[in-house]
């Protein structure tokens, strides 16, 4: 069955749940409308988008240290009390994500935090790849949206797949985890450190280690 923009609209606007993720309910259940609803309450966004309008200012900054002290993260999750900050299960969400973050290396919260430099930059090296193809400028422009959201896949935590289980995004946990707890929350800002990151080593610490990288 063809799933029309009305049919998502709709589905929005009952659940309030992203235009994608509305889509993919009305995908999966053949555009059943009551089915979708169901879909989406058991994946948890329907009632995540409910609660995203409430202020969370209570929460947590963790901390993930990983490969022996090599890489640490700090990570700010929000929720709205203080009461839930205390809750196991948002605490061990709190480490999952700087877990996540430690292995996926992000560099920004989310795609409106990407700085319209860069995007630019990353558009420019995509639109000069496609057009030595030589294919139509309607063509271009598509290959360069789907590029630049691969881009955005690669280095936004929100929309990176979630290294314990490839299969959902950081952003479909986080939705997950909202309506387990029953509360908004947001993954608000994080820092990211590597040991030794942009110090420029020794020459004799260089030299042991292209030494042991020949088997010397």
């Amino acid at each position: 069955m063809s799933i029309t923009a009305a049919m998502v609209n709709e589905l929005r606007k009952v659940t309030g749940a992203g235009l994608m993720d509305c889509k993919k309910a009305l995908t999966e259940t053949a555009g059943d409308h009551e089915k979708a609803i169901d879909y989406l309450r058991k994946k948890g966004l329907a009632a995540a988008s409910k609660k995203a309008g409430r202020a969370a200012t209570e929460g947590l900054v963790g901390s993930y240290i990983h490969a022996g002290g090599k890489i640490g993260v700090l990570v700010e999750v929000n929720c709205e009390t203080d009461f839930v900050a205390k809750n196991e299960n948002f605490q061990a969400f709190v480490k999952d994500i700087g877990m996540h973050i430690a292995a996926a290396a992000p560099q920004f919260v989310r795609r409106e935090e990407v700085p319209a430099e860069l995007l630019e930059r990353e558009k420019d090296i995509y639109r000069a790849k496609a057009k030595e193809s030589g294919k139509p400028d309607a063509i271009v422009e598509k290959i360069i949206e789907g590029q630049i959201n691969k881009f955005y896949a690669d280095i936004c935590l929100m929309e990176q797949n979630y290294v314990k289980d490839p299969d959902k995004t950081v952003q479909t946990l986080l939705n997950e985890t909202i309506s387990n707890i029953g509360e908004n929350m947001s993954i608000r800002r994080f820092a990211r450190f590597v040991l030794g990151e942009g110090l420029a080593k020794k020459e004799s610490d260089f030299a042991a280690e292209v030494a042991a990288a020949a088997g010397v």
